[in-house]
C-alpha cells in the first residue's frame, strides 16, 4: 500500500481549515448579494461585516480599515502607487523604496514606473539595512512628493523576521508612507499594526488556511488611502469595486479566528517540531547550511541548502520521496530559479535552496518521516559526487 503524502508546503498555501471550510458550506445557502437592501442582501452584508471583524482582529486594527480584494497581489497593487488621497485632497507619492527580499507581489512595485523605484539592501543575516534605509530617505527630494517604503514583516523564503517597527520610525520621521507585506506573519505571529507603526498591511487568506482568492489591505486610518486599483459600483467603500466574493471572505474570517486561538502554545509546538527537523538534518548532513537559524524566524520555516543538490532536483527528489517541499516562493507560475532572498543575503543563488514550511496538523511523526527522506537524499548526492 502506498505511503500517505506528506505537506510541508504551508508558506505556499496552508490546507484549508475545517473551521473554515464549515463557515463556506454554511455560506452557500446565503443567496443575497451583500449590497443589496432586501432581508437577503442584508443576510449576506452581516455575513461580510462579521468576517471583516474577524479579518481586522489578527492585525490589531478597526474592522472599518479593513478593504477585501481577490488576494495579497492585489492588494499589494493597490497599495503601491503614486496617486493617494488624503480625504479629498490628491496626495503625491513620488518614489517608491523596497526591500531586495520582497516576495514578487512586491518587488514589482506595483503602479509605479520602474525607474521611480529603488531597492534597499539587506544585511548578511537576512535583516533589512536600516542606516541604508536611513541614507536613502535623507537623500529622498521631498520636492517631489512623499517617499514610500515597503519592508515584509516575516521573509518567505528564510522566515526571518524583519525590523518593522524600527524601520517604521525612520520612514515615520520624514514624512513617508510604509506598506507592510505581513502575508506570511499572520497567524504566526502576534500583529498590531498600531504597534508597527504601519500606514498599511497586506494579508492573504490561503496562507492563514483560509480559501485561495481572498485577502485584504488594513490601513491604519480611513483618510489617506490609495487611488482604488479597480473601479465600478463603488464597493468596499469605493475603495475596491465589485461584488463581495462573499464565500471566500467568510472563509477568510472563519481561518482568521482559528489562527489566534492558541497562537501562542501552537506556534511554540511548531517552533520544537523545526527545530527537531534541522537538528535531524544537520546529523544526516553535516554540512547543510540553514540560512536564518539562530535569528529570530516565523516559527514554522525551514530554508536550507544542501551543497551539491540543485534546487529543482531536491524538490523533485522529496517529491518522489511523497513529500512535498518548496524551493521558495511558490508564487512565480511554478518556476524554480535563482533565489533573489539569497542573491541579496550575498550568498551564492547558483548554490540553491529548499524551504519546508510546516503547519497546525504537522506532527512528530511527520518531522521525522522528512529527517529521513532528507537523509536518504544526502546520502544519494554523496554517492553520486563520489561515481563523478
Amino acid at each position: 500500500m502506498a505511503a500517505t503524502r506528506l505537506y510541508l508546503d504551508w508558506n505556499a498555501t496552508a490546507p484549508l481549515h475545517p473551521a473554515a471550510r464549515d463557515a463556506m458550506l454554511r455560506a452557500m445557502d446565503i443567496q443575497g448579494n451583500p449590497n443589496s437592501v432586501h432581508g437577503e442582501g442584508r443576510a449576506a452584508r452581516a455575513a461580510v461585516e462579521a468576517a471583516r471583524r474577524q479579518v481586522a482582529s489578527i492585525a490589531g486594527a478597526e474592522p472599518a480599515h479593513v478593504v477585501f480584494t481577490s488576494g495579497a497581489t492585489e492588494a499589494a497593487n493597490m497599495v503601491l502607487t503614486p496617486e493617494f488621497r488624503m480625504g479629498r485632497t490628491p496626495l503625491a507619492v513620488s518614489h517608491l523604496y523596497i526591500s531586495a527580499i520582497e516576495h514578487p507581489a512586491v518587488r514589482e512595485g506595483g503602479r509605479f514606473p520602474k525607474d521611480r523605484i529603488s531597492e534597499i539592501p539587506v544585511t548578511a543575516n537576512g535583516m533589512v539595512d536600516l542606516a541604508a534605509l536611513e541614507a536613502m530617505l535623507a537623500a529622498h527630494d521631498k520636492a517631489s512628493g512623499l517617499p514610500m517604503v515597503a519592508v515584509m514583516l516575516a521573509n518567505n523564503e528564510t522566515g526571518i523576521l524583519q525590523p518593522v517597527a524600527e524601520a517604521a520610525r525612520i520612514v515615520q520621521a520624514v514624512g513617508g508612507l510604509f506598506v507592510v507585506d505581513a502575508v506570511q506573519a499572520a497567524g504566526r505571529v502576534p500583529i498590531d499594526i498600531n504597534a508597527i507603526g504601519a500606514d498599511f498591511l497586506i494579508l492573504s487568506s490561503h496562507k492563514i488556511s483560509g480559501p485561495k482568492g481572498a485577502g485584504a489591505l488594513v490601513s491604519r486610518g480611513e483618510v489617506l488611502m490609495p487611488k482604488p486599483l479597480i473601479h465600478g459600483g463603488g464597493q468596499e467603500k469605493g475603495h475596491r469595486s465589485g461584488t463581495e466574493n462573499t464565500l471566500a471572505i467568510i472563509g477568510f474570517g472563519a481561518a482568521a479566528e482559528a489562527a489566534l486561538a492558541g497562537l501562542d502554545d501552537r506556534n511554540t509546538g511548531i517552533a520544537a517540531l523545526r527545530d527537531r527537523l534541522e537538528e535531524g538534518m544537520q546529523l544526516a548532513a553535516p554540512d547543510v547550511i540553514i540560512h536564518g537559524k539562530g535569528g529570530a524566524r516565523v516559527p514554522n520555516t525551514s530554508f536550507f541548502t544542501l551543497p551539491g543538490l540543485k534546487s529543482e532536483t531536491g524538490q523533485i527528489a522529496f517529491d518522489l520521496e511523497g513529500v512535498a517541499i518548496s524551493a521558495g516562493s511558490a508564487c512565480s507560475s511554478g518556476k524554480v530559479g535563482e533565489s533573489h532572498v539569497l542573491m541579496a543575503m550575498g550568498c551564492d543563488p547558483k548554490l540553491g535552496a529548499l524551504r519546508i514550511s510546516l503547519g497546525s496538523t504537522t506532527s512528530v511523526e511527520d518531522i521525522d518521516r522528512a529527517i529521513a527522506a532528507f537523509a536518504r537524499i544526502a546520502g544519494r548526492r554523496k554517492l553520486a559526487g563520489a561515481a563523478a
